[in-house]
């Protein structure tokens, strides 16, 4: 008999993060970000890496407003309401028809199967948009974590490019043709 318990598949909701949730945000403003937001984020939202990364879509947002569909938003659990991570694009599609997904989960929430529900939701996110022809995942060759994540979603491995700071990373890639909707 097997004792290791199933794995429930998880599943989650987006939650738009607006301009001014993101400059709060940015700005490590946690009650600022989470009343604009209208739902309780976690103190990982005001880490070092993630104000970087809403400043940056914060400012990517007041070039472009309307590529406020497409980036970051706060994941939450269902049915359960809470605040997981968050999840998006990194713009809207580009010339020629690819969006880059990119998601974090809460520490306290890793390996709870979340980060699948995530890329799930963005895949069948972007398979439903026409403009749509290519969906990218660049991850660092070290993260285990994501590597793992993506596999069994159809990505197929197109090449490596990295940069002093982050390091190498793999570039995947799925056409939205292939995507399947679960």
């Amino acid at each position: 008999m097997n004792n290791e318990p199933l794995a429930i598949p998880r599943r989650v909701r987006f939650v738009e993060l607006s301009a001014k949730a993101l400059r709060a945000l940015a700005d490590g403003d946690l009650a600022g970000g989470s009343a604009e937001a209208g739902v309780a984020l976690d103190q990982h939202f005001v880490g070092d890496r993630a104000r970087w990364i809403f400043r940056h879509r914060a400012g990517q947002l007041a070039e472009d407003p309307s590529a406020a569909p497409w980036i970051t938003r706060a994941a939450v659990a269902e049915p359960d309401g809470v605040v997981v991570g968050d999840a998006g694009f990194h713009g809207p599609p580009d010339a020629d028809g690819m969006v880059e997904v990119g998601f974090t989960v809460v520490p306290g929430y890793r390996h709870q199967g979340y980060a699948r529900a995530m890329l799930r939701a963005l895949l069948v996110r972007a398979a439903a948009e026409p403009e749509v022809r290519t969906v990218r995942a660049r991850v660092g060759a070290d993260n285990k974590a994501s590597l793992a994540t993506i596999a069994g979603f159809g990505f197929t491995r197109v090449g490596e490019e990295g940069n002093e700071s982050d390091g190498p990373a793999i570039v995947f890639e799925i056409p939205a043709d292939a995507i399947r909707a679960e």
